[in-house]
């Protein structure tokens, strides 16, 4: 995705009710502070600014009727309009009791059965933001060039190399060619090698780390198709991607960084990207897969003489 193409980076219709919050979230970071009061406040007290005009909410939010109209865009909203009927949407599944309040932030003290407590919820929070907030069309994209592609290569530093191992064995396991580098310098020789036909994936919950983006531009310059998995759809990784899945961004606390709770998010979008490949080469990855359970059971079964 090239700069001219970031600010058309807008589904093709805008997101339902439930995925708003998720949003916010993902995008909050990114955004000017005049555009995160407008965020926040919606995000907040949806009821409340349904039933505001846009000179309203921007009354509100001590901004201007411009900003609430970029933010509504920027959040995958046409309009004003639109994103009013999201928010009485919204309102209206808090009302019923299906969008619970968020839990509070794990303390020092907290007694272990709260801490479990806290954190299932907040894993299911980040599963859910994520899967409303994923871009099916762009998956689907990344599933079709993965199930043909010669060779995939995966970037991932830090919590998010862990993430890109894991796919690596899961297409590796199904007859693919696919190799997880998490050396910086033989990531950028690897990518020089890889050609129209190819795939290159970078996995960086920030979007700006360079040890991954580094590897990418040279797998988008070589030709190859090209995959970011990120929390920030607006990062400089995507510049590079050919194809942007968006994880969600998950609440960071003292004793729960972000390398942590973006974890859960990358996993599931990287065993969506599988199954879908899976699903694909049905005919190639079901013996595959039948043969590599069989070779792990003859290596854990003693053998008898």
């Amino acid at each position: 995705m090239t700069n001219d193409l970031k600010e058309s980076f807008i589904p093709d219709s805008p997101p339902a009710p439930a995925a708003l919050a998720a949003k916010v979230r993902t995008l909050s970071p990114s955004m000017t502070r005049s555009m995160q009061r407008v965020a926040e406040a919606v995000a907040g007290d949806p009821a409340g600014c349904a039933a505001l005009t846009v000179t309203g909410l921007a009354e509100l939010t001590g901004t201007s009727e411009a900003t609430v109209v970029r933010t509504a865009r920027l959040l995958g909203y046409p309009g004003y309009r639109d994103l009013r009927l999201a928010l009485a949407g919204l309102a209206a599944h808090q009302e019923s009791g299906r969008a619970p309040a968020v839990t509070a932030d794990i303390a020092v003290d907290d007694p272990i059965a709260d801490v479990v407590a806290k954190l299932a919820y907040d894993e299911q929070q980040t599963l859910a933001d994520t899967a409303a907030g994923l871009d099916t069309v762009q998956l689907g994209a990344a599933v079709a060039a993965a199930a043909t592609a010669r060779r995939i290569d995966i970037y991932g530093v830090g919590a998010s190399s862990l993430v890109g191992q894991d796919l690596a064995q899961k297409l590796a396991r199904i007859g693919l060619i696919a190799h997880s580098h998490t050396d910086p310098h033989l990531a950028v020789t690897n990518a020089v090698q890889l050609r129209s036909g190819d795939m290159a994936i970078a996995i960086t919950h920030s979007g700006s780390t360079g040890d991954v983006i580094e590897p990418l531009r040279v797998a988008f310059d070589r030709g190859a198709t090209t995959v970011a998995i990120t929390g920030r759809p607006d990062g400089p990784v995507t510049q590079y991607a050919d194809h942007v899945l968006t994880t969600s961004t998950a609440r960071e606390s003292e004793l729960r960084p972000a390398a942590m709770s973006s974890r859960t998010s990358q996993l599931l979008v990287v065993d969506c990207l599988f199954i879908g490949v899976a699903q694909r080469t049905y005919e190639t990855a079901a013996p595959a897969l039948a043969a590599s359970y069989e070779a792990l059971a003859h290596r854990h079964t003693p053998r008898t003489r």
